[in-house]
């Protein structure tokens, strides 16, 4: 009962100090933090991928192909949010304007 009275109490510290650490980012941190984020996403995928190889039951197999399509969906979504993270830190293209000669030629 010791044990898991432990592992209880380092999770539900580990929740309030990532909430802490996450509230306090400012927003022009979030995508860099994001693009960290899916790297970890990815090493996960690969981790996913190695545990369904070396299932023996099918259970665990499908336990394991379960884990690649999770981890296959939260990576590429992480990516997907990124984008359109940096597609609102860009500007507006400017549209250039032909000047006209005297002659109605453009330049």
């Amino acid at each position: 009962m010791s044990n898991g009275l432990a592992l209880l109490s380092i999770f539900v510290l580990s929740v309030f100090i990532g909430f802490e650490v996450v509230s306090k980012v400012s927003t022009t941190l979030h995508t860099p933090l994001m693009s960290g984020a899916n790297a970890i996403h990815g090493i996960i995928l690969i981790g996913a991928i190695t545990v369904a190889d070396h299932a023996d039951t099918n259970l665990e197999l499908g336990l394991g192909i379960a884990a690649v399509v999770l981890a296959t969906i939260n990576m590429v979504g992480g990516f997907v949010v990124t984008d359109r993270m940096l597609e609102m830190f860009k500007g507006k293209p400017r549209v250039k304007k032909e000047v006209e000669s005297v002659g109605g030629e453009s330049k």
